[in-house]
């Protein structure tokens, strides 16, 4: 084989490489424009629901505190991701719980969902929530 006909092999196989991997960016490329839509605007519902503190530490921290209404003593720990949200009374967690939403969401809009339902109905939250103690 001589040099030409090498690097026309070599060519030949690119083209085929690049025509493969535009096909299957095709096929794919709507899946993750709406995921990164969906991403980006659920981010964005998180910041105009938090203030700059509550912002600040759920990115820092890597979760949200979040005061119970009816309890003096008692602070809910959202994580910033998916896991249990922790259920704190004077300074020693009580228990964790688990709300999930029925349908797939993106991270930052269960972790509005789980302030707006304390913070709305807390007594109805905790019915919802599949509650695990903590025994030290």
């Amino acid at each position: 084989m001589t040099p030409v006909t090498q690097v026309l092999g070599v060519l030949g196989w690119v083209v085929i490489i690049l025509a493969v991997l535009q096909t299957i960016w095709l096929i794919f490329q709507p899946y993750f424009k709406t995921w990164s839509r969906a991403e980006r605007r659920a981010a964005d519902l998180l910041r105009d629901t938090l203030t700059p503190q509550q912002f600040h530490q759920l990115t820092w921290r890597g979760y949200l505190e979040i005061p119970s209404p009816t309890e003096p003593q008692r602070v809910y720990r959202v994580p910033r991701s998916k896991g249990y949200v922790q259920v704190i009374e004077n300074g020693h967690m009580i228990m964790r719980l688990c709300l999930q939403p029925v349908e797939l969401l993106p991270d930052p809009d269960v972790v509005v969902m789980h302030k707006l339902m304390i913070e709305a109905n807390e007594e109805l939250y905790l019915q919802k929530a599949n509650k695990y103690l903590c025994i030290d």
